[in-house]
């Protein structure tokens, strides 16, 4: 398994690809106007307790106030306002917290009126951007993060990722952090800190206090409210979360980006340094590497997948509805039992490939084909939990019910990714929309593919001058490529009365094939 990461840059917006073995699998986007990006920390003012919701609403400077709940605040509340009120006085000035002397914790059933009071200040941290009509969800338990851990402020637990499965290097990791870890300060150990030395945690730890205590000093002369430490620039920060080493090259089109994406990872993994490429051939980036492509077939209501399986994907205000279709495949070699159970595994992969891409968050209910025996039900449980195996967002899957449903939930912190790929018809009838014109050529092959497995022998396909052209020209053209994979020539003929569009096969007698 190989990972890429694309990026391409324009002038106020960079956009990132990761491809998995060259398929697409997630998509960033960076753009200068988000304020509210998750990880951000902000000094507000305190709008008004909710007891009724067990909530306070919170001015962070976006238009609708952000939500804080009673859970959210953390035990140190009092801890972090005596320290925010001290620090802001400018009474305060050891920002490492070793002087500092701590309050006692709130109770964790407790009501939110006996803990906030309005226009009291507060540091709240963005953990989820705002959605539709909601305005951010944060947290007053702050954590900044870091390459292999997680600096927690006003606490003092070393947690570890449930991912580190050796027992004895989970001691190993707690026993080295805590030797270096400044009272006052939790840690949590991420996955990839496994078989790092001190040296390495230590450096983290160091980053993560400089930026801890810089943004301290910005508490004095801060207005309310305002943002007072940014998360990483995307790059960074896709790169920290998901960086490791099966990347084999990291692509970029910008210089300037280029040489900040080089120094971050020559800093933390020196060996890779080499796989940073700058990109400066004339050919578009995302066409270069076939992501428009991928972009146009993959986004939209119905997704067309291997074997003419295809799942259609319904969105309301409360989850997403993914079917699952076989389409019109046959094999007489298999009996319905096993058509059903390949047809899911192939789904399953996909609709995994789907949540991170369009960044689907919620509740996500899957319809599979039913399938009668019980042994494949938990094959295809399996499969779809080690397909989501990589996706870094918290989800829940429950098993398959005895309708072939499978329930799924995945944490959403920001909106969901959605790009139109429907177009303007171009064959003018107004107001109308159609697919988009790269996926005709998809479309073709899928339907010819399947024309041979009913061994036509010889067939013709009549299209548009456009399309016979694209199919027949250049070298290896798209014909060309079909015969060497199924050893079949097929005949194009261009027929000007077609719309743009429009393509009809026909067998060897010239009747056409519906």
């Amino acid at each position: 398994m190989e990972k890429e990461l694309i990026i391409r840059s324009s002038s106020d917006i960079v956009d990132f690809a990761l491809l998995k073995d060259g398929k697409l699998i997630e998509l960033h986007k960076d753009e200068d106007d988000n304020n509210f990006a998750v990880g951000d920390i902000f000094i507000a003012k305190i709008r008004k307790a909710v007891p009724g919701l067990n909530a306070a609403f919170v001015n962070v400077g976006y238009e609708k106030d952000a939500f804080l709940h009673y859970h959210d605040l953390g035990p140190k509340l009092p801890s972090l306002l005596k320290f925010v009120k001290r620090v802001s006085a400018g009474r305060h000035t050891d920002f490492l917290l070793k002087n500092f002397q701590f309050e006692k914790d709130i109770d964790k059933n407790g009501s939110i009126a006996n803990a906030l009071k309005s226009n009291q200040s507060l540091l709240v941290q963005i953990v989820k951007e705002p959605i539709s009509t909601k305005g951010p969800r944060i947290s007053s338990e702050l954590s900044i993060a870091g390459r292999y851990i997680v600096l927690v402020p006003f606490s003092d637990r070393i947690s570890i990722s449930q991912k580190i499965e050796s027992k004895e290097e989970k001691e190993r990791l707690k026993r080295l952090v805590r030797s270096i870890t400044p009272k006052g300060f939790g840690v949590i150990i991420r996955t990839v800190a496994e078989g790092k030395k001190v040296a390495e945690l230590d450096k983290d730890l160091q980053n993560l206090l400089n930026r801890w205590t810089a943004m301290c000093r910005k508490l004095n002369k801060a207005h309310h409210p305002s943002k007072v430490l940014s998360e990483m620039n995307k790059a960074s920060s896709i790169l920290r979360d998901i960086f490791d080493d099966s990347f084999s090259s990291i692509t970029v089109d910008d210089e300037v980006l280029y040489g900040q994406i080089k120094d971050y990872v020559q800093e933390i993994a020196p060996a890779k340094e080499s796989i940073v490429k700058l990109y400066k051939n004339g050919v578009p980036l995302y066409e270069k590497y076939g992501i428009e492509r991928q972009i146009k077939t993959s986004f939209g209501r119905t997704v067309s997948m291997a074997k003419g399986a295809y799942l259609v994907i319904e969105h309301t205000e409360a989850m997403h509805v993914v079917d699952v279709n076989s389409g019109n495949r046959s094999n007489k070699e298999k009996n319905q039992e096993d058509t059903a159970l390949e047809v899911n595994l192939i789904s399953a992969s996909e609709i995994a490939r789907q949540l991170r891409l369009r960044d689907m968050g919620g509740i996500i209910v899957v319809d599979f084909i039913d399938m009668g025996r019980a042994e494949n039900r938990k094959k295809l449980y399996n499969h779809l939990r080690d397909e989501m195996n990589d996706d870094k967002a918290k989800h829940k899957i429950l098993p398959p019910s005895k309708f072939g449903l499978i329930q799924i939930t995945r944490q959403r912190v920001r909106p969901e990714r959605n790009i139109k790929t429907k177009e303007e018809n171009p064959n003018g009838i107004a107001g109308s929309e159609i697919e988009a014109p790269i996926k005709v050529i998809q479309n073709i092959t899928q339907d010819l593919e399947r024309l041979f497995k009913k061994d036509y022998k010889k067939m013709t396909l009549n299209a548009h001058p456009f399309i016979a052209a694209f199919l027949t020209k250049g070298f290896p053209s798209v014909r060309s490529k079909w015969f060497l994979e199924h050893k079949k020539w097929v005949k194009v003929l261009p027929r000007d009365a077609y719309t743009y569009l429009e393509y009809h096969f026909f067998d060897k007698d010239g009747k056409e094939i519906k």
